[in-house]
């Protein structure tokens, strides 16, 4: 299905704000006093097929952004692909915090699930794949990774996509909807390839770099035990690591909720130990256990004997 929008017949003053009520599903689009004066101009391409969303956009400059906010409030999880056909895109994300340029023509990659802040400072005509989740995950490995990531025309594949995305532009209109649909995913499917390739040349070298960050993560939940808030939330927030990667870095250990409730129960049972003149109530208390029951049945299920019983027979 083809759909066409365009602000071109609002009055001056409506025009950026019909485009950002038409993208407020998913972006966040801020208005300016002086966008409102000059005006906007904003066309938009929609091709819609069974299992991706293919977009050609043609605007003047502008901002939008999805926010933790925003994706803590919609279920819009696909990856999408960006291609500066003209014009600049500037994009951060921050996890890590990083600016990516397109100054010249290139690939962008983005997790919509992943906040992210995309400036127009020019004109700019942007080709956008959107890809379901399952489908990225299939085909590329640690797809979070790629959130954005700049892949340029410099390799024979890259070249490839280059070509086709100027029949895209060129010819798509012309195209029967059958050859449209086969270009779509073509171009898909090549854009996937390319991004694969390059995240399994660079697997060792994030290996590395993730068993570093976990470390680090594990230093800081030894560290801060003994807070109280201390959680899946506020690890998160400390680390700027996707949530789903720091799920996976501590699958193995139960999830990391289990992971800080065991390092909790570990200090629990050397404090029992080392510091009889403290009750067993206020060890289960100061690490963060809500009740002196809690901590008893915790306890009693990681070592199979309370913690009042663990200490007669230590001692």
């Amino acid at each position: 299905m083809h759909q066409h929008f365009s602000v071109t017949q609002e009055h001056k003053e409506l025009q950026l704000p019909a485009w950002r009520d038409y993208l407020d599903r998913f972006l966040d689009v801020p208005v300016k006093r002086s966008q409102l004066e000059q005006g906007f101009r904003g066309e938009l391409d929609t091709y819609l097929l069974s299992d991706m969303v293919y977009l050609d956009s043609r605007t003047a400059s502008f901002t939008q952004a999805r926010s933790n906010a925003r994706i803590s409030t919609d279920n819009v999880r696909d990856f999408v692909f960006h291609i500066a056909v003209e014009g600049i895109i500037e994009t951060t994300t921050n996890t890590p915090r990083a600016r990516s340029s397109q100054y010249l023509p290139g690939i962008l990659a983005l997790d919509l699930g992943q906040p992210m802040t995309m400036m127009r400072p020019t004109a700019a005509r942007v080709l956008a794949f959107f890809l379901p989740r399952a489908m990225v995950y299939a085909a590329v490995p640690d797809a979070e990774a790629i959130h954005g990531r700049v892949i340029s025309y410099t390799t024979p594949l890259t070249r490839l996509i280059l070509e086709r995305v100027r029949t895209l532009c060129n010819a798509m209109p012309m195209l029967p909807a059958a050859q449209q649909q086969q270009a779509i995913r073509t171009c898909a499917e090549l854009i996937l390839t390319a991004f694969s390739k390059q995240q399994r040349m660079n697997g060792q070298g994030r290996a590395a770099v993730r068993a570093a960050m976990q470390s680090q993560i594990e230093e800081y939940i030894q560290a801060n035990l003994h807070r109280e808030d201390l959680s899946p939330d506020t690890v998160m927030r400390a680390f700027p690591v996707a949530r789903a990667t720091i799920y996976r870095m501590f699958e193995s250990q139960g999830g990391l909720h289990a992971y800080i409730r065991h390092c909790r129960l570990r200090e629990a049972a050397y404090e029992l130990v080392t510091l009889p003149q403290l009750a067993v109530a206020d060890i289960g208390l100061g690490l963060g256990f809500n009740s002196a029951s809690d901590f008893s049945r915790a306890f009693s299920r990681q070592y199979s004997v309370s913690p009042r019983d663990y200490r007669e027979q230590s001692l």
